[in-house]
């Protein structure tokens, strides 16, 4: 948290902040620096050219700004996430419902944990979970890439250019490989996705391939239809894969191109982060009916400070036949996620859903979360101040922070396709 450290008191950190996410426009992304950043730490002259400038909406020109008393607040409810998520009665809760291949810990604690927040009038709401949360790569170097004209910001980038990044990251895949290995070699680490080059955050594939080969460790990206598993060896493309740093979407390893994946991870052939125990315990969004449920926590034992800072979670049900008709009414209050989603996929606003929608929301598979309003940051275009909706990623590892980042948008959910909008990153004031 140094890196985001208060340089304004509490009675006037939530002013600035303000005053700085509606008029601040003195604070650009310096794109070329952005770019020499990039092609230094890929080692690749092209990577620039091939791979951000076709994403042009991937970074917004402006930082956000946050009281750093609502960093502690984020950080808090992180914190006692992870704290509850440790309590017998909860993990047989969230296990009921999860795939038996997630129901072993093996060990790790999951690569890039990802919280995100609404930071409406009524202060941070945790709204969703994730594991192999993307982006964090590419917002470390983001950071550094500003233009600062601003004191606060100024300051922010100070601090946190004296946090290393690079070396929390290799310790923490270090740490994940010692959990399950102890203290055997470190061994070549693939990063895993479908089809990885298509994919919209291959940039930070790369990213992270030439940190950890930058730290010493082997590494390669890899498309998971091309694992194989023979004589107990994982391989790809004929080398020898020891650990998996996975950014698949298939929680359960289930599709048909997953099985040589699905098997080494049965029989233990190699360790996975995030993996499906990962995602069970913490991301299955049937998860936030437990977290956001009073009585239940209170049932449970779980301490009223903890309890009081899980109250800042959107209260969430399952969509059930029996409660179809009741959610329908109060749609325009709640947002339908669906249990399994990611990215934003198949989200609905409650006021935005058609009758052909709700019949398939109706059928299950989707919680409903009462609808918290995000932030706002405001971005040139034009020449003129225009509003975009904002989200906060906490990207965590064992509860602790690595780094924070805000997604600027317009529409329902983040979608990387708005004008002004993109990933930005945080300074505290």
């Amino acid at each position: 948290m140094n890196q985001m450290a208060a340089r304004a008191s509490p009675s006037t950190s939530h002013a600035i902040a303000d005053r700085l996410n509606k008029g601040c426009f003195c604070v650009t992304l310096d794109r070329a620096a952005l770019c020499k950043a990039l092609i230094r730490e890929a080692g690749d002259p092209e990577f620039c050219v091939n791979a951000i400038e076709t994403r042009p909406h991937l970074f917004s020109n402006v930082p956000v700004f946050l009281p750093s008393e609502v960093i502690g607040e984020m950080a808090g409810i992180v914190a006692a996430i992870e704290q509850v998520a440790r309590m017998p009665a909860y993990r047989e809760a969230a296990f009921a419902w999860a795939p038996e291949i997630a129901r072993e810990d093996r060990g790790p604690l999951g690569a890039f944990m990802g919280y995100d927040f609404h930071l409406g009038g009524e202060g941070p709401r945790l709204i969703e979970i994730n594991t192999n949360a993307g982006g964090a790569f590419l917002n470390a170097l983001l950071a550094r890439a500003q233009l600062a004209c601003c004191g606060e910001v100024a300051a922010g980038l100070e601090m946190l250019e004296a946090d290393d990044f690079a070396a929390n990251v290799v310790a923490m895949f270090k740490e994940e490989w010692r959990r399950r290995r102890g203290d055997r070699t470190m061994p070549r680490v693939a990063i895993v996705d479908d089809r990885p080059q298509e994919q919209y955050l291959f940039p930070e594939f790369v990213l992270a391939r030439e940190m950890l080969l930058k730290a010493g460790i082997e590494a390669v990206i890899a498309d998971a239809a091309d694992l194989v598993l023979a004589d107990g060896r994982l391989t790809a493309g004929g080398l020898e894969i020891g650990m998996i740093y996975n950014r698949l979407t298939d929680f359960a390893f289930a599709q048909p191109e997953h099985a040589a994946l699905r098997a080494a991870y049965r029989d233990d052939a190699v360790v996975v982060t995030p993996g499906p125990h990962n995602h069970a315990l913490f991301a299955d969004k049937r998860n936030l009916t437990l977290l956001s449920d009073p009585a239940l926590l209170k049932a449970w034992g779980v301490p009223a400070a903890l309890r009081d800072r899980l109250a800042t979670i959107p209260r969430t049900v399952p969509v059930t036949p029996e409660n179809a008709d009741a959610l329908w009414e109060a749609r325009r209050t709640l947002f339908f996620k669906p249990t399994g989603g990611h990215g934003g996929k198949a989200v609905y606003r409650g006021d935005k859903v058609t009758r052909g929608v709700w019949a398939e929301i109706a059928k299950g598979g989707y919680v409903a979360q009462a609808f918290a309003a995000p932030g706002e940051r405001s971005v040139l275009l034009d020449g003129a101040p225009v509003a975009r909706k904002m989200d906060v990623r906490l990207y965590t590892y064992g509860g602790r922070i690595l780094l924070a980042a805000a997604r600027l948008y317009q529409g329902q959910t983040t979608n990387f396709r708005t004008p002004g909008g993109g990933f930005a990153p945080v300074f505290g004031v």
